[in-house]
């Protein structure tokens, strides 16, 4: 069984919910173990905020890329059939060569860091024509958050944004993937559902 997103519960943990949101948009909730919830909650929220305070920072690129490896490591040990691949800098950009579009083209999904009021994290879960259909864990009532970028709340399993490429390959704005230098993004594939070029003939193209 496929269950919602969510979204998260405080103003830092967008981190570890965007990457337990890609487990739900993957997976069916019974091939979900509670070891892989267990530690990306164990391993993300590390970064200290003002005054020391540990998770005021939301979650690393550190640990982000630990995840990564990990989840990685999980599909390869059998806890889950998943892959991961964490990227930065110039390998994140949305364009119709770039490794984010293709994961997406190829059924996976992209956790990425962005820019909404400070540095964030959000789900990429599919992408059509230029558009990109995101679930942002951050709760916000529906309506526009502005000319480019529609909202809804009705695709509880998918997205609750559409935001076309042209937000995400800038250095600052709304869903700006930021400077060239600071990007980053993990990609995740469920191995059972992953298009490869012996599954589907449209891979090619």
């Amino acid at each position: 069984m496929k269950i919602p997103l969510r979204y998260q519960i405080s103003e830092y943990d967008c981190g570890p919910t965007s990457l337990l949101n890609a487990m739900s948009f993957l997976f069916q909730r019974e091939e979900i173990s509670p070891e892989l919830i267990r530690n990306i909650m164990l391993y993300s929220l590390d970064s200290y905020g003002s005054g020391g305070v540990l998770g005021k920072s939301g979650t690393s690129r550190m640990a982000m890329a630990f995840l990564s490896n990990w989840l990685d490591g999980a599909g390869k040990t059998g806890i889950l059939p998943i892959t991961s691949r964490h990227l930065s800098g110039k390998e994140v950009w949305l364009g119709n060569q770039s490794l984010i579009v293709e994961a997406l083209h190829r059924n996976g999904a992209a956790v990425v860091r962005l820019l909404f009021e400070g540095e964030h994290y959000v789900l990429l879960t599919g992408e059509k024509e230029g558009y990109v259909f995101l679930f942002d864990p951050y709760y916000l009532p529906d309506g526009p958050l502005s000319e480019e970028v529609d909202s809804t709340l009705d695709q509880h399993f998918r997205y609750n944004r559409i935001v076309p490429f042209s937000c995400f390959n800038r250095e600052e704005g709304l869903y700006a993937l930021g400077r060239e230098e600071d990007r980053e993004a993990v990609l995740i594939f469920n191995q059972h559902t992953m298009l490869t070029p012996e599954k589907n003939i449209e891979y090619f193209i």
